[in-house]
């Protein structure tokens, strides 16, 4: 049976071609690709690309082509359906599992799909070449709309008086086109009609290219029709889930660091009309998690612009205290507020490409600068004021996910609290700063837990495993007897604990093991957040075991292969190859 497109796209999205590849092929930068020697044969010149925007590698000296599937297959040996369920687990996504509603689903997306791509076409054939529509031509000239914008973006216009319903019908089932969301049942004339009449439609694509859903603008001036109106949820939309433009944006990241979140269709629109087209929108509902997670994988720093207004001001607060909980190390996320009476549209158009981007690096705040001059703005300097304050912005700051954010950002805003009581006790200032600690003291963590390797970090997750549920590993002692530890003071302390899981004495505090080694563990094993905010049963806690020894014991084999293929590139023997061969299945098992 096929795995359903949209789950394949999400392991797309969540995986750029060069995270696959660079995890078994040296990748250098060079312009829009990646370079590496071929895992497809021996050479000395590299000849082997990766072209992130495309979404595929070639090889030139063997013609092997093809996206992270492929690769996987080729070079692992594997069958698709083993190659989804590794790239599955490498994108943190859970197994699929088939069933009869699968086949269901897949059916129905395909109808789905087929229809969006009949009303988005039949539609904007009809703005290309209807004569008649003199009202909308006036509009896109009032909005500096060209011929060729409305190609680039593949704009539509729905009359009024027009039904595609009816000629859909003669391809499609009723039930089909009724829950695609692009028609509603009219009580009054008792049919079906179109959602978008009168209204220039945008037409709103999967991350794979695929129409999904549109967006609609009305060009009257009736002002009891909602300006702006969007298809509604579907099975297979979903407005959380997606982004205006994000198809054509995300092709950038190679060669754009940012990327700029816009309220509406037209700001994209016109940012990228001058050239800045490393835009996106929301859809109409505040910024999710989704959001953030699909464009961090692209981009390194989201620009949150939207209008100057007080709706878009507002909207900004929610988009704020929304993502904050998502920034992680190496990612930003910052603001940009245009002067009064402007949006990206309209300040782009009037100043030009230079003097906007120009605008972003002046006047451009992190998201934590904006969280706490926005919550300084609605307090007073009084006692009662003050300490709401402190608690509001703790609450912000504890929701960060990542450790050494939290710890940053709630020092930054202790500190800057400091300063808003000049005539504190001196005492009970210095108090305070000492609770706030120092932003350099936790940047110097930070890049402690980056100097450690990825093999430091496996072992920590392993002894934090153990440490954390010692009765449960002395009675399945056996399991952690046969592990090899590769750092040497990692060696000394899991020695130690398998001696004391051999003896009767399980307290912790007993353990001839440094404190502070046990703090550092504690501190900086990736697996201890699951631990530590979520209960797991005994099985769980065994699975997240496993996963760890089998890293471990696919990285001895990497050293074991390394060792033998550089033996191998001396004395060429069968033996030797062999025995590399033989290693290189059991790494794929593992």
């Amino acid at each position: 049976m096929k795995y359903p497109k949209e789950y394949l796209d999400e392991i797309k999205t969540r995986l750029k071609v060069s995270t696959v590849v660079s995890k078994s092929v040296s990748l250098k930068k060079r312009g829009k690709e990646f370079v590496g020697l071929s895992p497809f044969k021996n050479e000395k010149t590299p000849s082997f690309t990766v072209n992130d925007e495309k979404g595929f590698y070639h090889c030139f000296s063997t013609s092997e082509h093809g996206n992270i599937f492929d690769f996987i297959m080729k070079t692992q040996n594997l069958r698709f359906g083993e190659a989804v369920k590794i790239l599955a687990n490498q994108a943190g996504m859970q197994p699929y599992t088939f069933s009869k509603a699968d086949e269901e689903r897949e059916n129905d997306w395909k109808k789905y799909s087929e229809i969006y791509k009949d009303y988005i076409n039949y539609h904007h054939e009809g703005l290309l070449k209807n004569s008649d529509l003199n009202d909308v031509r006036e509009y896109l000239k009032k909005r500096n709309l060209t011929s060729n914008d409305v190609k680039n973006f593949y704009l539509g216009y729905v009359r009024n008086k027009k039904n595609f319903y009816q000629t859909l019908l003669k391809k499609f089932e009723k039930k089909d086109l009724n829950e695609s969301g692009l028609f509603y049942y009219d009580e009054k004339k008792k049919e079906y009609v179109e959602r978008f009449r009168g209204r220039l439609i945008f037409p709103i694509k999967s991350l794979s290219g695929d129409f999904i859903a549109a967006g609609g603008r009305i060009i009257s001036n009736e002002s009891y029709l909602a300006k702006y109106v969007n298809s509604p949820e579907t099975k297979f939309f979903k407005k959380g889930n997606n982004l205006y433009n994000l198809d054509k944006a995300r092709k950038l990241s190679n060669i754009k660091d940012e990327v700029f979140l816009v309220e509406g269709y037209m700001d994209v629109i016109g940012l990228s009309k001058n050239k800045i087209e490393n835009c996106v929108a929301n859809l109409g509902t505040a910024l999710t998690d989704r959001q953030i997670l699909v464009l961090n994988q692209f981009f390194n720093e989201i620009v949150i612009c939207f209008d100057s207004d007080e709706s878009g001001y507002k909207a900004a607060v929610r988009a704020a205290e929304n993502s904050i909980k998502e920034l992680k190390p190496e990612k930003q996320i910052s603001f940009l507020f245009l002067p009064n009476g402007e949006d990206p549209d309209s300040f782009v158009n009037k100043q030009g490409k230079e003097k906007f981007l120009n605008y972003f690096e002046e006047k451009k705040v992190s998201i934590h600068t904006f969280l706490f001059q926005h919550h300084r703005e609605q307090s007073t300097n009084s006692p009662s004021s003050l300490a709401i304050l402190e608690k509001n912005l703790r609450s912000i700051s504890n929701s960060i996910k990542d450790e050494f954010i939290k710890k940053y950002v709630l020092e930054f805003f202790l500190e800057k609290l400091s300063f808003l009581t000049p005539n504190i006790n001196l005492n009970k200032k210095n108090s305070f700063l000492r609770k706030a600690k120092s932003l350099k003291t936790t940047q110097k963590q930070f890049n402690e837990s980056k100097a450690l390797t990825f093999i430091e970090l496996k072992e920590f997750s392993l002894l934090c495993l153990i440490l954390k549920n010692l009765e449960l590993f002395k009675m399945n002692i056996h399991l952690i007897e046969e592990i090899k530890m590769f750092s040497k003071e990692n060696i000394l302390i899991f020695n130690e604990i398998i001696s004391k899981l051999k003896s009767e004495d399980l307290d912790l505090s007993n353990f001839n093991i440094d404190n502070q080694l046990i703090d550092k563990i504690f501190k900086f094993a990736p697996l201890r957040h699951i631990l530590e905010n979520n209960r797991k049963s005994e099985n769980e806690i065994l699975e997240l075991f496993y996963e760890v020894k089998r890293d471990l014991k696919n990285y001895e084999l990497e050293l074991r292969i390394e060792e033998l293929e550089s033996k191998f590139s001396k004395d060429m023997s069968e033996s030797t190859f062999n025995e590399i061969k033989e290693l290189k299945k059991k790494q794929n098992i593992n």
